[in-house]
């Protein structure tokens, strides 16, 4: 038996139905989470410490690199990345 197969958008999120503004938002939510994890990752940063380069507190930044994205919004997440100047 044959399955056929669907071309990706390049949006997970699309392509698991969600409304096309939506969409757009968790994908953005998930890509900039992705890049706060690889600079604390790049810069071996403690969580403390890189709590402290992001302004905020060190459970926030555990929360951010378990990938628990629903304690972010999307204005949160660029203002973290611009305090990191990303």
């Amino acid at each position: 038996m044959k399955s056929k197969s669907k071309k990706s958008s390049k949006n997970i999120f699309a392509d698991l139905g969600f409304e096309p503004a939506e969409a757009a938002v968790l994908q953005m939510r998930a890509n900039l989470m992705s890049d706060l994890r690889k600079y604390i990752e790049d810069n071996e940063l403690a969580q403390a410490e890189a709590a402290e380069r992001l302004g905020i507190a060190q459970s926030r930044v555990s929360d951010l690199v378990r990938g628990k994205w629903e304690k972010f919004s999307l204005e949160m997440l660029i203002t973290l990345e611009a305090r990191v100047g990303q």
